[in-house]
This record gives C-alpha cells, structure tokens and sequence, in this order.
C-alpha cells in the first residue's frame, strides 16, 4: 500500500515500521436511501486536521504510536463482488503482516470483505456491532449483499455476533435474530459485563456510526431517531480496551448531508478514539 498524501491527523508512519494500518473504502453502491457513504472516508481525513492527535479521555496522543494511513482503496463501479474480494485481500494481507486493520466506510456492506479474511485466520471470532439497525435481512430488494443484510452474511461465516444500540430493523430480521444473535435493543447496557465475558476471544468490532442520535450526527444515508448520544459511544469505546482486537471499522458517514461539518467531526473523533484505545 502507498501512503496518503491526506493522511489522518498523526498517521504518519511507514508501512513497515507500523503496527496498525488505516485505509479507506469508498463505497455505498447498495445504499437503499441516501447515498454519499463513499465520500466518508476522505471527509475523515480533511477535516480531521480541526481535531487535536491528543485525547484527554485517554491520555494517549496520537504522535506516540506507528500508525499508517493507506489512503482509499480504488475499486471497481458497482458489483460488490470485486469489491468484497479486495477489501478481503487488502484485510488478509495487513494481518498476515502482523499489523491491525482500521478500516472507513463507506457504507456497511464493506465489512463483510474484512470479517471474510479475519475469520479465516481466527475461526473463533466474535463481533461487536454498534449499529441503529440490525442489519440481519436475508435479502433486500432481491439481493443478498447489501448493507441491510451484512450481519446475516457475517453470521453465516460462523462468526458469533453482540449488538448494541439496535432499534430498527423489519419483524423477521428480530425473529430471525433472537435464536442466532444477541441483541442489546437502543443503548450499551451490559457492554461492561460482556468484555470481561470476552477476555481472550479475537474480536472484530464494527461500529456504523447512525447508532449516534440523528441530533448528534445527521449526516448519515439512514438516520434513526432515538439513538445513543456522543458521550454513551465513547463510553462504550473506552470500555473495549481491554479486549484482543484483531480488526475494526467505522461506516456509513455521508459527509454532503451535515453541510455543518459536525458529522464528520464527530466521526473523526470517533475515529481516533478507537486507535488510541486498539493501537499496540
């Protein structure tokens, strides 16, 4: 992979010197509503230069750790099939190098290319999805590959899935849900309790960010009303840190519908707070 000439606020290290690679998917091409997720990644890294690398909720910065920031993937028009295939090569790849994968959405479709190479390497994984949607349809709209079924596609991998902040979603995706995943319905509760549950697990975390109040950040293709505020998710971002981390992303931020720039901020924020609490 090349560097970014844009690259995330302090994410400046080489390839081979950095235990932790970030890179970008800019794709939304099976966005049901609003599209605009592709330009999410590269939004994350222009406007991340109004954040500061440091962060008083950690006491960690940004400049101490080796971490490289890829730039965006360049992908085919369209299929999703190609693209899941590259995400998971790319994905494959930085693991067998022994570096963390961070990976920007893009919409969430694209986790399923990443949670494909992860789970070859650890066929024990677990996934923590924060998510306003259960993302669990069998299909839509005639296809099994979008980003309303990603979790039911990840599920049939063999990976065992914990939800949270889950409160849309249609009657048989929670039907189908309550015997193959565990839901925790519209906020963190248990969060804590399930990490320690988790100790010594591989864990992918994916974290769609309109689990966020549309107040807090409109600028998504699906907004839900009655999400979890700012300070909620990065408690329960915090409270990961002690887990084995072996790859995450944060998705679907479509930076033209917030022409105020506070979704992007508070993706970028996002964004820096899960390396500080991943990073090795």
């Amino acid at each position: 992979m090349k560097a970014s000439l844009d690259a995330f606020l302090a994410c400046e290290a080489g390839y081979d010197e950095a235990n932790t690679v970030l890179f970008g998917v800019p794709y939304d091409s099976t966005t049901s509503f609003r599209p605009g997720a592709r330009f999410g990644p590269k939004a994350i890294r222009s406007e991340s230069f109004g954040l500061e690398s440091y962060s008083p909720y950690q006491d960690r910065d940004l400049v101490d750790y080796k971490i490289f920031d890829g730039g965006d993937l360049e992908l085919p028009f369209g299929d999703p099939v190609p693209v899941l295939a590259q995400i998971e090569e790319t994905i494959g790849e930085i693991l067998d190098d022994g570096k963390l994968p961070a990976m920007l959405g893009g919409e969430h479709l694209i986790t399923l290319g990443a949670v494909r190479a992860v789970k070859k390497r650890y066929p024990d994984l677990v996934i923590l999805h924060f998510d306003a949607h259960a993302d669990l349809r069998a299909e839509y709209l005639g296809s099994q590959l979008t980003h309303a079924g990603v979790m039911r596609q990840c599920y049939g991998l063999g990976a065992e899935i914990f939800q949270f902040g889950i409160r849309s979603g249609d009657r048989e995706e929670f039907v189908w849900g309550r015997d193959h995943v565990t839901t925790r319905m519209f906020d963190f509760e248990g969060l804590q309790k399930l990490v320690k549950k988790l100790a010594g697990r591989k864990v992918y975390v994916s974290l769609d960010l309109d689990v966020l109040d549309p107040s807090v950040f409109p600028g998504t293709g699906t907004p839900e009303p009655g999400g979890v505020s700012f300070q909620a998710l990065l408690d329960a971002c915090l409270a990961l840190r002690g887990l084995d981390v072996v790859g995450f992303d944060v998705v679907e931020l479509a930076p033209m519908l917030d022409a105020s720039g506070v979704s992007t901020a508070v993706a970028g924020k996002v964004v820096r707070e899960l390396l500080l609490a991943f990073c090795k």
